[in-house]
């Protein structure tokens, strides 16, 4: 982006995700200690999805090793009994993955990254992430069975197709 100044880098990424569909959050009032353990975990989430698409291992391995321990300390106490539930029903697959990434091979670590990438989606959409998220799909991973993944930025830098196809994907949606 030489000699195109922030702001205005700023206003042509705002203007670039003016056309995607927008999904609002469903929990916007929590307790604020959930909100900022919530915003860790995917933070860390981040942090594995820009290691793949960077093919580093190790830190991808590092971010998943963080995640999980982000996850064993969220207090779950503080969700009301409906939170707790759709909580719930990712939690496990979400620690189970971020294990495995932490103690994987690259290939292996896409492979739980698709799988972890559904669940996290699932409570970014019900308790956000304390920033705009995005929705990207790749349609060639797994066989052309595709996938999808969270990113902080409306660039596509595909994790599951690294330095082979960084740009390949979609955005379909801006998560609130």
């Amino acid at each position: 982006m030489a000699g195109i100044s922030k702001d205005t880098a700023a206003a042509s990424a705002s203007a670039d995700d003016k056309d995607i569909k927008t999904v609002s959050v469903t929990y916007t009032n929590l307790d604020p200690r959930l909100t900022s353990s919530i915003k860790e975990i995917v933070d860390h989430y981040l942090h594995v999805k820009n290691a793949l698409a960077s093919d580093n291992e190790q830190e991808a391995a590092s971010g998943g090793t963080a995640m999980f321990t982000a996850i064993n300390k969220l207090d779950k106490s503080l969700f009301t009994a409906d939170q707790k539930k759709l909580y719930e029903e990712n939690e496990a697959d979400v620690k189970e993955h971020a294990e495995h990434i932490g103690k994987s091979k690259i290939d292996h670590q896409r492979e739980h990254f698709a799988m972890m990438s559904e669940d996290v989606y699932a409570l970014t959409k019900a308790f956000g992430a304390g920033k705009t998220l995005y929705h990207d799909y790749c349609p060639m991973y797994n066989n052309d069975k595709g996938a999808l993944w969270l990113s902080e930025t409306v660039e596509i830098k595909n994790p599951y197709m690294g330095g082979k196809m960084l740009k390949c994907g979609t955005v379909e949606e801006k998560i609130q």
